[in-house]
């Protein structure tokens, strides 16, 4: 369960770099920019989604405006997965993971 994120992946006129559209506004009008090496330490959607994706390797850079994200892929490397890692972003519930209950408050 969660939000399902809309994702159609682009390539960009630049080589090596896809361009993936959301459904979804990340960054607001602000650019947000990140590097392998990058310490990220904000839990906002533009960070947490950054470090997903420089996780998963083969990436230069990449570049978040609005509801825009540009991966600039490394040279020998691929998009293949890109896609399912940001449209998986705000996916909580997955097979085999306990859905939490809460208990009903108590009558007074």
């Amino acid at each position: 369960m969660g939000q399902l994120v809309t994702v159609i992946e682009k390539q960009s006129n630049a080589t090596g770099v896809v361009r993936f559209e959301l459904n979804r506004v990340l960054t607001g009008t602000g650019h947000e920019r990140y590097k392998p090496g990058d310490v990220i330490v904000g839990d906002r959607p533009p960070d947490i989604i950054a470090r997903r994706l420089l996780d998963r390797g083969g990436i230069d850079g990449i570049h978040i405006n609005g509801s825009v994200i540009s991966v600039d892929v490394s040279k020998g490397h691929t998009s293949e997965g890109l896609k399912e890692i940001i449209e998986d972003m705000y996916t909580y519930y997955r097979p085999g993971v306990e859905i939490p209950s809460f208990p009903e408050p108590a009558a007074e």
